[in-house]
């Protein structure tokens, strides 16, 4: 059992907290944190109302007051030990609890403050934001020294912990993270704060065997963290938008006339719900969400897909997220945020009224859009701060037909294909597209919805999804539905179709709902003898255009991994991960260059040269420096692969091959 599945009872703590307890400690018992660490969370934990209290020994009880789950103040953590307050016990404890997020959506913030609230859940998949208390927008205005001295305080401790990587990054080095995170976040800097305290949340779902850890998420948040730091510490980019806002301010809207699009659960480390998505009569896209702190994590999953069956918080309409989802909502007085979160204040009215097929005005207008310039806007929603994107911008809305399973890669677990209609590959004006689960975890019904859509191909659907940034077109499915009658189209007898009942208005949630063969139509494409062999080409009940047998998989482009690996390797193993032998660094020089990739060349060299450029005292001994010179090179070469990884995935959706980028 891994360590994040031994605390997921454990109560969640305020970032600072965690600083303060271990900067209590001595030297020496920094040292052992990380053991002492290691063994309690092997000791015996019970819960009795808002304490949490952990048997040290036979002798000494730990006790942890958290009400709400969270503990909140520094003395709310009390020992037993003669030691205590500075006790290694308290702080191996701060350390082994989850951290809080400081955006928590709870009903008290929702009805005492109608106009301001916090930001939109993240979506599923996502790792937890931090903000603060702000009383608004930064002016744009140069940094002051007090937060010039909080934004390089908070980069060399971001720093360090890329050069000790996750393997290094102990508790110590987490702590002095989280106490930067607190410095910036009291001197105004929001935005860098809370990617601090995401790469810590990273780190330890790292270190501890996470089973939603994701490297490429880690990297990212380190590259946010270090990318921000540095333009606060140099004065570059815009300060508004490098600060960051703790609350988003709600606007006035009036009316509004909503038409539920679907609903998807939000399951991260520390928190479980739901998400339901609208559109308004003008094509603009809304949320309103229901997500609450977990105290465990083998009861999170169940509890995301249960809050589908909650009502939605707006107004006094007795809607549930499911079924806001395939209806829709008359509201006045309503408020929004700019990222499209809806308000629930209290002077907000709503009653109930029709939806609209997705076939229909205005959820229609959604599929209209061409997928190329679908993923161009999503592709640059992401170099917007999370706080400020509009809500749906990384959505998808594409009409598919599916082709069946395919190896992903050598070695590679099956993947969905399908065709996208109006997509720019192939001579047909058709793209094929992976299709992946909206989220990982077995406890949501992505995945087996996923598995049964694999067993129809020809199946034609209308789904929503989220674009999966790859060399390749990718979408995580989230929603699907009945697509629309192609136009003059003779009807073919025998093909798969959609049979979702009327009163689910013929579309499928598939993180809330779990699809029954009975909710699809397949094609009667074999003999009437049980006994024989499926055929091996493709059914003739198929739509014309479809391959006889699934597409092989594409030659794989340049290597840009090369550079990308190292990049992750870096983030892993630390600072020493780039130290390989002569012939390794010249290989992979030589093959980046040679496929004309020679700035990956560069940008991977002059890491290498940092990473090695260690002085050394009179007896031979590194000499500890900031690892600012490093950090900046990996910066750059990180910089480097998501402006590449970009360039490919628009590459790919636009039809062209990457062998060519």
């Amino acid at each position: 059992m891994s360590v994040a599945e031994r605390t997921s009872g454990w109560p969640a703590v305020r970032p600072e907290v965690v600083a303060e307890v271990v900067a209590g400690l001595s030297a020496r018992l920094q040292k052992r944190l990380d053991g002492a660490a290691a063994k309690l969370v092997e000791r015996p934990v019970t819960r009795c109302g808002d304490e949490w209290r952990v048997e040290v020994d036979g002798e000494t009880a730990l006790v942890l007051h958290a009400p709400g789950a969270v503990v909140a103040d520094a003395a709310d953590v009390r020992c037993g030990c003669l030691l205590a307050p500075a006790c290694v016990h308290r702080a191996a404890a701060v350390t082994l609890c989850p951290l809080a997020e400081l955006t928590e959506l709870t009903e008290e913030t929702e009805e005492t403050e109608p106009a301001t609230t916090t930001e939109p859940a993240a979506p599923t998949g996502a790792a937890p934001r931090a903000t603060g208390e702000s009383q608004g927008p930064q002016p744009e205005a140069g940094t002051t020294p007090v937060e010039l001295a909080a934004a390089r305080h908070l980069h060399r401790a971001g720093c360090a912990v890329l050069a000790a990587g996750v393997s290094g990054a102990g508790a110590v080095a987490q702590a002095e993270l989280l106490r930067a995170a607190h410095r910036a976040r009291l001197a105004g800097l929001y935005r860098p704060a809370a990617a601090a305290v995401a790469v810590v949340t990273r780190v330890r779902a790292a270190r501890s065997g996470a089973p939603d850890h994701r490297l490429a998420d880690l990297v990212a948040g380190l590259r946010e963290l270090l990318d921000l730091t540095t333009a606060l510490s140099t004065g570059s980019g815009p300060g508004a938008e490098l600060r960051g806002t703790a609350r988003q301010a709600y606007g006035e809207e009036g009316g509004l006339r909503l038409y539920g699009l679907f609903a998807e659960p939000v399951l991260t480390a520390t928190h479980a719900g739901v998400v339901s998505w609208a559109v308004d009569a003008g094509g603009r896209l809304s949320t309103v969400a229901e997500v609450v702190p977990h105290g465990d994590a083998a009861a999170a999953a169940p509890q995301a897909v249960g809050a589908g069956n909650r009502t939605v918080r707006l107004g006094e309409a007795p809607l549930s997220h499911r079924e806001f989802s395939r209806a829709g909502l008359a509201v006045q007085g309503a408020t929004r945020s700019a990222t499209g979160r809806l308000g629930a204040g209290a002077s907000v009215r709503a009653v109930r009224a029709a939806g609209a097929a997705w076939t229909a005005e205005p959820a229609a207008g959604l599929w209209a859009e061409p997928a190329a310039a679908q993923v161009a806007r999503a592709l640059a929603a992401e170099s917007l701060p999370y706080e400020g994107r509009p809500a749906g911008s990384d959505l998808l809305f594409l009409d598919v037909t599916l082709l069946g399973p395919a190896p992903a890669g050598p070695g590679g677990a099956p993947r969905l294909l399908a065709r996208c209609e109006g997509g720019a590959g192939g001579a047909d004006g058709a793209l094929v597209v992976g299709l992946r689960a909206g989220h990982e975890h077995p406890g949501l019904a992505f995945r087996a919805n996923l598995a049964l859509l694999a067993t129809v191909p020809g199946l034609r659907l209308r789904v929503i999804g989220r674009l999966e940034r790859s060399d390749r077109p990718e979408l995580r499915l989230l929603a699907i539905g009945t697509p629309p009658e192609p136009p003059a189209a003779p009807e073919t007898p025998g093909l798969p179709t959609l049979a979702v009942p009327a009163d689910r208005a013929e579309r499928v949630n598939l993180g809330l709902e779990r699809l029954q063969t009975a909710d699809v139509r397949t094609a009667d494409v074999r003999t009437a003898d049980p006994e024989a062999p499926a055929p091996t080409d493709a059914p003739s009940c198929l739509p014309a255009g479809l391959p006889p047998g699934l597409p092989g998989e594409v030659p794989y482009g340049p290597p840009v991994h090369v550079l990308g690996r190292r990049v992750e390797q870096t983030v892993t193993t630390g600072r020493h991960a780039l130290s390989p032998s002569a012939a390794t660094a010249a290989a992979d020089g030589s093959l980046l260059r040679a496929a004309g990739l020679v700035t990956a060349a560069e940008l991977l060299d002059v890491l290498r040269a940092a990473a090695a450029d260690r002085r050394r005292d009179v007896f031979g001994r590194v000499v500890p420096d900031d690892h600012d010179a490093f950090a900046g090179s990996w910066l750059a070469a990180a910089c480097y692969t998501e402006e590449l990884a970009t360039a490919l995935c628009a590459a790919a959706w636009a039809g062209e091959s990457s062998g060519e980028v």
